[in-house]
This record gives C-alpha cells, structure tokens and sequence, in this order.
C-alpha cells in the first residue's frame, strides 16, 4: 500500500489555501481591533478645541464611537476608520479632521463652511501598531 502512504507526504493545497484564509482574517482582524483601540483612546472627551496637529477632542462621543474596522475577504485587507457623521452619510468631518480640509458645520440652524487644521488620530494609531504585525503572523498559520 505505498500509495496512500505516498500521497499523505504530499499538502492539499485547499487545506494550505484555506487555512493561509483563515489566519490572514484572524490576523488582520486583531490589527484592526488594535488599530481602533488606540485611534478611540487617542481622542479626549472635553469641551476644549484640541490643537492642531494633536488628536481631536470629543465633544459629542461620535467620532469615538463610530471608528469601526472590517475585514474584506475579497480583498484580503482590513478597513479601519470612522463613520461619515451626518444624515445622509455626506459628513466629511472625520477626514477634514485627520487630514486638513474644510466641513459643513450646521449651528444654530444655520449652515457654513469652516477650515480645519489636520489632527491626525487615524494615521499615528496604525503607526502605533505596525510594529506588532510581525509578531501577529508568526506561526498564525496551522493546519
């Protein structure tokens, strides 16, 4: 029967396919999880303004609140960030915020346009915990 000693030599390579699937979602799921952590740690709830370049403040708890992470397994590549915050999911406060930009601001029933100096919280949160991936993909595939 040296054949079917033979063949158990040998991968299947659905089972090194599937299981290369499932510790790449696991993987990248746990960096998005931490990547989201530190983004919504980075973010102080006060009345104050914070200053440019620095994490924003919380007014609210929106912009905490809504930073979710995804995994695509189309693409095989997590997604990580915050939610559009208006009606209609036209907000563009969140990237204005990491980015620079202007943003509607409605107050007082009233509607303007306002600039908006970066206060990056999304970027510095995934520079944070870069330096963990590494050790998040040692042995994370198993059969």
């Amino acid at each position: 029967m040296i054949g079917a000693n033979f063949k158990s030599m040998f991968f299947s390579s659905r089972r090194v396919i599937s299981a290369t699937d499932r510790a790449t979602r696991r993987v990248l799921s746990k960096f998005g999880a931490y990547v989201r952590r530190a983004a919504k740690s980075s973010i102080r709830k006060r009345k104050a303004i914070s200053a440019p370049g620095k994490p924003p403040s919380s007014h609210t708890g929106l912009l905490k609140k809504f930073i979710l992470f995804g995994y695509d397994p189309a693409k095989r590549s997590v997604v990580i960030g915050p939610l559009r915050l208006t009606r209609g999911g036209r907000g563009d406060a969140p990237r204005a915020l990491e980015e620079g930009g202007t943003s509607r601001m409605v107050r007082r029933g009233g509607k303007k346009r306002v600039k908006i100096k970066a206060r990056p919280y999304m970027g510095p949160a995934m520079e944070k915990e870069e330096p963990k991936l590494p050790r998040m993909w040692r042995d994370s595939v198993s059969s």
